[in-house]
């Protein structure tokens, strides 16, 4: 059949119904609306359409077929299944197959919750349901408002609501397994008398590796194993014949703390499949004093010979590591066999090459990976779980009373600051005195904790019922990697609960992230995420894009997929919202690549290709299918905006590599005003909010401290004068770099602000080996003429302005601690630079930590003078810049 790109799945139904008419046997088809087509998408994934609204256009299927198949009972389930695979990114189909009863008890909860959630939705009153989905807080109205005399209600206000009624209804029943008391517990683990151990059966697809040439190496490893193993010293004089064995490394971690010396197996050797027979690895520590989140991480290496001429003495070349935890998510002990498919790209700085940081997830891609057979003991007939600790009532000495001033010294050190041995003795005899005099100091608690001892664990356990509940912003730290305990982390949320919604918008980019150290799916940071999405539809919309921009990474795909499906569940009015978005996305990326395709093609004569490759985007966007999609929707970047319709003659792209769209819109809620959107496809533009919500942080922070450096004022140069000490102060803590000018921006009010934050931390760009930045922020004549009103002698000015830089500069250094938390928080997130603790560094000698006010400020003005000093410098850099641009033009 030929049909239009344009039509949707249902018109082509219709079409196809007419046509099969004349055909023999059409009266055995049966109704239309009994059947449904199925596709093959463009990710290869089988696809049901039960969407019929859907254009063909969207759907995209990988071959020009679409297969008619009988639908099955309960079409309002599968619709709604098949909407929320769509809008998700992956086919539910997809979880339904994964055999793993942790997804499935999860979903089974989530579904019950969605179910009442929704019931709920369906009791509320009109007012009650438009605060549960849009923000109360009003824009404020310009001029006098105009009101009705009813609780001084805008008189034109109008809001149009449509109810949608279908619901999920289904039931599952709740497992239930027996708990072992604490001494139940004890007594288990003492009768076995033994330390807990592991038997390694073999690993397989380890192959390859060792064959005579480097080619050889099986496609299925990462582009970073490759690099490991191109590595030149290594492969100068590799010989194919040379001796080589396979070990395993294994230990036992509660965060990043190494409970006991790990454990290493025998060597293996072979080319593909290796085998320990009768290998056992045992471990230093009794299974009784095992904390609840043990992580059981392995390292699988090679051993070779050594190699002549070689500079370094290192033999042991990593192959593939992953992680598992000791107790399940029902907090069972872990026995029998188990597979485990291992990742192959390795972070730097690993320690002995195990990697505690990393996912408990195993690789998805199975046929592709290496995988590690192992076997858990079984120490008692009957499983041995690990007990809440509302059963202990026991507590011993409650510490000295004295209180230290090295205890204060120690409190207050940052978040970076290492604490040795003596120091954590000292924390844990005087920890009654840290409750009562420094509560904000949980964290150097925990790590002061021996978590290897049962006595410890209870103890603190016990204190932490009794801790007071820290601010939103301190509480952020407990969600760190360092922090894996339940119960804290439970506290930790239960503080949370106390931020606004307004505050939650704040840090959601860091909540998200810290999901991936959760090592089980139904966690008290997952409830109350989707708690706070569910009843604020502004909270939601940026939940539901922070957890779909990254479901396509391996590590985090199920469960992210799991907290989307919970999301829609709870909120089906919501899909149809988001589901607009992604489709409007999804058009401009295909604008972008016709974009980038014609570029290439006319890449010889630059007037005609801007000229050919304009008119083919212009042309693209007044198609129906595309216009279409691309109007009347809410901004992915700020739901409160509605974009009307597409202002196509003013619609452009960026001569820059990635070819981005600059996307005009009519804005009918604006007064008429248009506003533009720039959207890049291609880039990850993580650092970029993370950057962003650092600067909106400290904006926040400086106004709660009255200073004001971005409010709208009287006049223009007022507004440059502030707004440039605060970019200054900012830049400069951060190590924002790649700042020529065209990354400064200067609206017509004067407020001054940076774009483009693809380089932070001190990541200075170099030419030729040359540092092109040579200076702390960017202060140049331009600017200081600017502020100084035109007049060269008019130094009040300056010196005000100097003045705001040293009093902003000292607020950030009082919230230094939150900045760091913020920022490792962000650590697995896989930006380019924010890999290691290393890299947050920056960030504490730029704020200057664990100094004084004075001396803190005496470095800062150093800054600032060198600033001032190299001014010229910044000059040459632009300068070069903008003959470069000229240049590519």
């Amino acid at each position: 059949m030929v049909v239009p790109r344009e039509a949707t799945i249902q018109h082509i139904k219709l079409l196809l119904w007419k046509q099969a008419q004349s055909h023999p046997l059409f009266s055995s088809l049966g109704e239309m609306e009994s059947h449904m087509f199925e596709c093959v998408n463009q990710a290869a994934v089988h696809e049901e359409l039960e969407d019929e609204t859907r254009r063909l256009c969207d759907v995209r299927p990988f071959l020009p077929v679409l297969k008619l198949v009988t639908r099955s009972c309960g079409r309002a389930e599968r619709l709604l299944d098949s909407k929320i695979g769509v809008l998700i990114g992956k086919g539910l189909h997809e979880l339904d197959a994964i055999n793993d009863q942790e997804v499935k008890d999860f979903r089974s909860k989530m579904f019950r919750l969605s179910e009442e959630r929704m019931q709920q939705v369906q009791m509320m009153t009109c007012t009650e349901w438009l605060q549960a989905c849009f923000s109360p807080q009003l824009e404020p109205l310009a001029g006098t408002a105009i009101t009705d005399g009813l609780n001084d209600r805008p008189a034109d206000l109008k809001v149009i609501i449509h109810f949608d009624q279908s619901q999920v209804r289904i039931c599952s029943p709740v497992t239930r397994f027996p708990v072992l008391s604490r001494l139940q517990y004890i007594r288990t683990c003492m009768q076995a008398k033994e330390s807990p151990h592991l038997t390694l059966v073999h690993t397989s697809t380890v192959k390859g590796m060792f064959d005579k040439e480097i080619s050889a190496i099986r496609a299925y490893h990462t582009a970073k194993m490759m690099s490991l193993w191109s590595c030149k010293d290594v492969m100068k004089d590799f010989n194919p014949h040379t001796r080589t064995q396979v070990q395993v490394r294994a230990g036992l971690f509660h965060g990043t703390e190494l409970l006991c010396k790990p454990a290493v197996s025998s060597e293996s050797s072979g080319r593909s499949d290796h085998t320990w027979k009768d290998s056992t690895l045992e471990f230093d520590l009794s299974v009784c004093d095992l904390p609840r989140m043990t992580r059981l991480c392995f390292a699988i290496y090679a051993v070779m010979d050594k190699v002549k001429k070689q500079k370094s003495t290192k033999n042991h070349y990593p192959i593939a590591w992953v992680n598992t935890m000791v107790f399940d998510y029902k907090g069972q002990l872990k026995t029998g066999d188990i597979i485990l498919h291992c990742w192959s790209s390795f972070p730097d700085e690993l320690e002995e090459m195990l990697n505690p940081i990393g996912t408990i997830q195993t690789n998805p891609y199975t046929e592709n990976a290496t995988a590690l057979h192992i076997h858990f003991p079984e120490y008692s007939s009957h499983s041995i779980v690990f007990p809440p600790f509302d059963k202990v009532r026991r507590l011993t000495g409650r510490g000295g009373k004295k209180f230290h001033i090295e205890l204060k010294e120690i409190m207050e050190r940052d978040p970076l600051s290492q604490l040795c041995e003596n120091e954590k003795d000292l924390i844990w005899t005087l920890r009654y005195d840290c409750r009562e005099n420094f509560p904000q100091s949980l964290p150097k608690l925990l790590l002061s904790v021996k978590w290897s001892k049962h006595e410890d664990m209870a103890q603190l356990q016990a204190l932490l019922q009794i801790w007071p509940k820290l601010s939103p912003r301190d509480a952020l730290e407990l969600l760190d990697f360092n922090y894996p305990d339940q119960y804290v982390r439970e506290y930790a949320v239960g503080c949370l609960r106390d931020m606004s919604d307004e505050e939650l918008s704040q840090y959601l980019l860091q909540l998200v992230q810290v999901l991936r150290y959760e090592p089980y799916y139904d966690c008290a940071l997952t409830h109350f995420l989707l708690e706070r999405a569910q009843g604020n539809r502004k909270i939601g919309h940026f939940l539901f894009w922070h957890l779909r921009s990254e479901i396509h990474m391996p590590a985090v795909s199920v469960q992210f997929a799991l907290m989307l499906e919970a999301y829609c569940r709870g909120n089906i009015p919501h899909i149809e919202v988001l589901k607009k978005q992604v489709e409007a996305l999804s058009k401009l990326k295909s604008v972008n690549e016709l974009i980038k395709l014609g570029t290439i093609k006319n890449a010889r004569s630059k007037t005609k290709e801007a000229m050919l490759t304009k008119e083919a985007m212009m042309t693209c966007l007044r198609q129906s299918g595309y216009s279409e999609t691309l109007s009347d929707l809410h901004s992915p970047l700020n739901p409160n905006v509605l974009l009307s319709g597409i202002n196509v003659e003013r619609c452009r792209y960026m001569d820059s590599k990635m070819k981005p769209l600059w996307i005009v819109y009519n804005n009918k809620l604006l007064g008429g005003d248009t506003l533009g959107i720039i959207f890049k496809n291609g880039d990850d533009l993580r650092q970029d909010m993370l950057t962003l919500q650092i600067l909106r942080l400290m904006d926040l922070l400086w106004k709660e401290a009255n200073l004001d450096l971005s409010d709208a004022l009287d006049r223009a140069i007022e507004e440059f004068t502030l707004s440039c000490a605060g970019y200054c102060v900012a830049t400069y803590v951060l190590g924002i770099g790649d700042r020529h000018s065209d990354n400064i921006m200067v609206r017509s009010t004067g407020q001054l602000f940076h774009i483009d934050f693809g380089h932070i931390l001190g990541n200075f760009k170099s030419k030729f080996g040359i540092k092109r930045e040579r200076v702390p922020f960017i202060l140049t004549h331009d600017f200081i003429h600017v502020i100084q009103q035109g007049k060269t002698g008019y130094t009040e000015k300056f010196g005000s302005f100097r003045q705001y830089c040293e009093e902003a500069y000292l607020v950030l250094r009082k919230n230094g601690n939150l900045f760091i938390t913020l920022f490792a928080l962000m650590l697995t997130a896989g930006l380019p630079e924010l890999t290691s603790v290393k890299d947050i560094q920056y960030l504490k000698d730029s704020l200057a930590l664990g100094k004084t006010d004075e001396d803190a400020l005496k470095q800062f003005r150093q800054k600032f003078d060198e600033a001032l000093r190299e001014s010229w410098t910044t000059k040459v850099n632009w300068m070069a810049h903008n003959v470069a641009k000229d240049n590519r033009s």
